[in-house]
């Protein structure tokens, strides 16, 4: 509910709880989101560079690919992680799965994105627009 702009008030009369109650369990949340996001990055050795642990995202510089990488929460895949590349997608046996993964993570976090057959050129778009939401 948040990641669509509702307010922690609007969130606790939905849940029919405190709104401290809501505060208290989002900043549990983002403390928790933050961790995952960080443990993500040591395990694939990315060097963070910016952290929102409220939208659950990570931007970060692959050190063994020597690429930008993004790390993200998403509701319905996990946490994803996707490195800056020039994929063949064609060939690719992932190719509708990275579709449908790219379309609901924009659909999550409210980003419109062209409707591109190519899964390379939808991550560019889809990740230019989430850097700016990081600025």
């Amino acid at each position: 509910m948040r990641r669509n702009g509702t307010a922690n008030i609007t969130i606790a009369h939905l849940l029919g709880i405190s709104r401290q109650a809501v505060s208290r369990g989002l900043q549990n949340m983002d403390e928790k989101v933050d961790t995952a996001l960080r443990d993500m990055a040591i395990a694939n050795q990315i060097l963070i560079e910016k952290i929102n642990s409220e939208q659950g995202i990570l931007l970060g510089r692959s050190i063994p690919f020597n690429t930008a990488a993004i790390i993200f929460v998403s509701s319905k895949h996990g946490v994803q992680v996707w490195y800056e590349h020039d994929g063949d997608c064609d060939s690719c046996q992932r190719y509708n799965e990275c579709i449908e993964l790219l379309w609901d993570y924009a659909s999550e976090i409210g980003i419109k994105i062209k409707k591109i057959a190519h899964p390379t050129a939808m991550a560019e778009e889809l990740f230019s627009k989430v850097k700016e939401i990081m600025r």
